[in-house]
């Protein structure tokens, strides 16, 4: 069913609850792919009910950033989820989960801030408060499904180890469950963002995966120095692409790493046809 009230939301989850039932939750900001729908298959196949919520959050997006030309497909995420056994998806508006005018500004609305540590690197760097936005609606949807399992995809891995890292330190009730990064044919990681690439960007955009790939086998020939490591990207990279970063940090608390090992993970973003793609890899799978 397509729910758009909070009030609606908890009413059922609460009668969920009263029944003994799972409740898994797979937050989302719509334009559903592949990738979701691995998170949605997971969260049906380990609970007994799934709420998928379909939300594009407009304080998680920075000055200048895609808020408006986001892709929104209600209708055929609606229908996927439908199809693949969701029992909610949670479609509310700005509204509804902020209130009136009070969305663009923490003089007025309460957010979430996660550690310095944890934001001051890799996207957080360039998208100066992304991870409040991001922090706040993830709180906000836990308290409105109150779920006992959370999934999300790997591929967003920064945001993965901050939610975990949250959850920690709030003491919020609630599993963690993370899944892994689904690709396309060509190895180019599954994301809402791809929709604005046309063929010939996409195969620009294979850029990410080639170098991450690259890292991994010369890790895994023993190179660990991670200058060395990153050196190795450059001959992929030409004048279509427009390099963020490639960071190697630890997989569970982003530490930055000299030397690689089995628990680091290589972080890269890069622009392509003005698009922003992020990527990752863990060097000991």
């Amino acid at each position: 069913m397509l729910l758009h009230k909070i009030s609606e939301v908890r009413e059922q989850v609460k009668e969920w609850k009263r029944q003994g039932l799972t409740v898994g939750l797979v937050p989302t900001m719509g334009a559903l792919h592949a990738g979701h729908l691995s998170l949605i298959k997971k969260a049906v196949e380990k609970c007994d009910r799934v709420v998928v919520s379909v939300f594009v959050n407009p304080i998680q997006f920075c000055p200048g950033e895609d808020l408006d030309k986001y892709p929104r497909t209600l209708e055929a995420d609606t229908k996927l989820c439908n199809d693949n056994g969701v029992s909610i998806v949670f479609a509310p508006t700005p509204n509804e989960m902020y209130g009136d005018g009070q969305m663009r500004t923490n003089d007025t609305l309460t957010y979430v801030i996660p550690p310095f540590f944890y934001v001051n690197t890799l996207c957080g760097k360039s998208r100066v408060g992304h991870f409040d936005g991001v922090c706040t609606v993830v709180n906000k949807l836990f308290n409105i499904v109150q779920p006992d399992y959370a999934f999300f995809g790997q591929k967003d891995a920064q945001q993965l180890i901050i939610i975990k890292k949250m959850v920690q330190d709030l003491n919020i009730p609630v599993e963690i469950v993370p899944c892994p990064i689904v690709r396309e044919e060509s190895g180019l990681a599954m994301s809402s963002r791809n929709k604005y690439l046309s063929e010939e960007d996409k195969k620009e955009a294979l850029v990410l995966s080639k170098i991450l790939n690259n890292i991994k086998t010369c890790y895994k020939k023993g190179i660990t120095n991670v200058e060395a490591l990153k050196e190795t990207a450059f001959q992929f990279l030409n004048s279509h692409h427009d390099l963020e970063y490639l960071e190697f940090h630890d997989a569970d608390n982003l530490e930055e790493k000299q030397i690689a090992d089995a628990n680091t993970r290589v972080f890269i973003a890069c622009k392509v046809a003005g698009v922003r793609l992020i990527d990752n890899i863990l060097l000991g799978e």
